[in-house]
């Protein structure tokens, strides 16, 4: 029941902020992003780039307690590991899907990390790049090629 409760109130928020959202099992994945096949996406505003990881892989991880965050100023590569994010379950490293240099770090996380939880695609975004190579952006997923991609990893455990 609880997890009907909250797949509405995703897909209402999903509408109030017109933004569209499908739904693969119980992970949501937003149409507007790219993703890489590490699990992170990528929201992109001109030069700068949003990162997070994707409500798939923070359900694979499960309840997240502290999340390493970078310097803002550190140069990062696409492909590279740029942090961690440490759940009750697991560590996982946080891949850059894009190089540049970070110009923001979501500091809310240092207290709060729990919002790579309940918020992957909005409060809980992790940190915010300068973009070297726009052209980079050509070598990720799109919503629809991350959900496929999702399944079939699913599938193999």
């Amino acid at each position: 029941m609880a997890s009907s409760r909250l797949l509405w109130a995703s897909s209402r928020a999903a509408s109030y902020l017109r933004i569209s959202v499908f739904h693969r099992g119980f992970s949501s994945i937003i149409k507007d992003l790219k993703y890489a096949d590490s699990h992170e996406w990528v929201k992109v505003d001109g030069n700068s780039a949003t990162v997070g990881i994707t409500d798939h892989a923070q359900d694979h991880l499960g309840d997240v307690v502290y999340v390493e965050l970078p310097e803002v100023g550190t140069s990062v590569s696409q492909g590279g590991s740029f942090g961690a994010v440490e759940s009750v379950k697991a560590t996982s490293d946080i891949n850059s899907p894009v190089s540049g240099k970070v110009v923001e770090v979501n500091e809310e996380l240092n207290s709060s990390p729990g919002l790579v939880n309940s918020s992957p695609y909005d409060k809980g975004w992790i940190i915010k790049v300068e973009m070297n190579d726009a052209g980079e952006l050509k070598s990720l997923i799109d919503a629809d090629q991350y959900s496929k991609f999702c399944e079939e990893e699913d599938s193999k455990h």
